[in-house]
């Protein structure tokens, strides 16, 4: 399974949309296997099964907050001198097991559907109610068609 996605270019479509500088920055990306994202699922969020992304924020925001290093100056790393948001899991097996759905047609569409998910997370998006859902999911195809187009 080869991943054809251009992370670094998905990336900048995301901070173009968040409003926020992609050099002020930094978002931690990894790839698992089943068994590994199984773990994950079960040690953080209390569901002993596997999924297709997790996402682990470093910070506590709020969907209408769009961070900064001026506004999180100690959580700065400073080998980088980036603010640090968090890190993305995605299980490539789970996200091929979900494409019978229909909503995507290719693992590459849905592992970056998954990568803008889990971004809007570490943003302090969430999807608790179904009003939240519709905006992440607004976003989130604003973002990938800003992606796809260019």
């Amino acid at each position: 399974m080869t991943i054809e996605i251009d992370f670094d270019k998905l990336f900048d479509a995301c901070c173009k949309h968040l409003k926020t500088s992609k050099d002020s920055i930094n978002i931690n990306l990894h790839f698992v296997d089943k068994d590994e994202i199984s773990d994950l699922n079960s040690t953080h969020r209390g569901k002993a099964e596997p999924t297709d992304v997790l996402s682990f924020p470093l910070l506590d925001l709020k969907s209408d907050k769009v961070p900064t290093v001026d506004t999180f100056p100690n959580d700065i790393n400073p080998e980088t001198g980036k603010l640090e948001l968090g890190d993305i899991v995605i299980c490539k097996e789970m996200a091929g097991l979900n494409l019978s759905d229909k909503t995507h047609s290719t693992l590459n569409d849905k592992i970056a559907f998954l990568y803008v998910h889990g971004v809007l997370h570490l943003f302090g998006y969430a999807h608790a109610t179904k009003r939240d859902f519709k905006t992440m999911m607004s976003h989130t195809q604003t973002i990938l068609n800003d992606y796809n187009k260019g």
